[in-house]
């Protein structure tokens, strides 16, 4: 009988080293929206809600087919994301994840992947496919980014903004200064950044900007849905990753294109208060696949996250690691 392939498991440094290019993660991210609004099999995330205040457990399975008929191409997988606030003071990490791949043929696990570099990696992606689809840069010389929030997604959102909109003009707000000085230093330092500025307000940020990606803080004294319709350019690209924290719901209703990533989690969510207001939305894999160009007026494309694109990247990156025997082997 043949033996199961081993038990990996990839570390951070390990799944870093074994990232898919730009490029690739752009394609990568591609495919999972189409497969989200295709074949894909997940549910809303599942979870609990350990007693420290705010926190949360999430599970995340994702199952994807592929074009194989026996199977061996598909994708199967679950992410576990926790979030616990409080580590912030114990100087741990606030959120954590963990990836387990399965081999799509016989179910047994494949790999235990930190899921951490993938996230951050994986929304930026997802974020670059709808700024390649529709952003409608203004008729000037450069385009004009804004990104709101210089955290862990700001700074994975820079390299895509950069790669999509060469010669960008881009305007940074955080409320924490220190924060938003150091993601502005680190755009400067990237090729096809023309100028980076950091804004004293978030409404000074967006004005008159093509791109708009907000990746604001969730934590208080968060003001939730400020980024009304005369924040924004008739044109404006809008990719809230905060879930409702900036942008609000007007924006999403009077927007000539409404998308997310997965209407089913997008529902659930709207359902339990993280978007109220807003309107049923069509999926961005859906949307990519219109006929028609892109339309006149501002485009919304939220995105959630979902368990799919962590196992679709987790996929490429298991393979890359185990073509450069990277990882530590696990006895089953």
């Amino acid at each position: 009988m043949d033996q199961p392939t081993p038990l990996r498991y990839l570390s951070a440094s390990d799944v870093a080293a074994a990232m898919p290019t730009l490029a690739e993660r752009l394609d990568l991210a591609e495919a999972t929206l189409r497969g989200l609004a295709g074949p894909a099999e997940l549910p809303a995330k599942i979870g609990v809600h350990p007693r420290q205040a705010g926190s949360f457990a999430h599970a995340m399975p994702a199952y994807l087919p592929g074009g194989a008929v026996d199977g061996s191409e598909d994708r199967l997988g679950m992410k576990w994301v926790l979030s616990f606030g409080g580590n912030a003071a114990l100087g741990m990490p606030a959120i954590s994840a963990l990836l387990l791949l399965n081999d799509p043929v016989t179910g047994l696990s494949t790999a235990i992947i930190d899921a951490g570099p993938i996230t951050a990696q994986r929304t930026a992606a997802v974020s670059g496919v709808a700024i390649r689809a529709w952003a409608a840069p203004a008729d000037r010389s450069r385009p004009r980014a804004a990104l709101i929030g210089a955290g862990v997604q700001g700074h994975s959102h820079l390299p895509v903004l950069a790669h999509l909109l060469p010669g960008l003009d881009l305007v940074v707000f955080d409320r924490d200064a220190a924060r938003a000085n150091a993601l502005a230093a680190a755009g400067r330092g990237l090729p096809g950044v023309a100028s980076v500025t950091v804004a004293t307000s978030a409404r000074e940020a967006v004005a008159g900007a093509d791109v708009i990606v907000t990746a604001a803080s969730f934590a208080p004294p968060a003001e939730r849905q400020a980024m009304t319709n005369d924040w924004l350019a008739p044109n404006a690209l809008v990719v809230p990753v905060d879930y409702a924290t900036m942008c609000a719901a007007e924006v999403a209703r009077d927007a000539a294109l409404f998308a997310t990533d997965h209407t089913g989690q997008f529902l659930a969510n709207r359902e339990a208060g993280q978007f109220d207001g807003y309107p049923e939305p069509v999926m961005i894999g859906e949307a990519l696949d219109r006929p028609v160009g892109r339309p006149a007026g501002r485009i919304v494309a939220t995105h959630l996250g979902t368990g799919l694109a962590d196992v679709v990247f987790g996929a490429a990156i298991l393979a890359e690691a185990e073509r450069r025997g990277l990882g530590t082997l696990l006895a089953r």
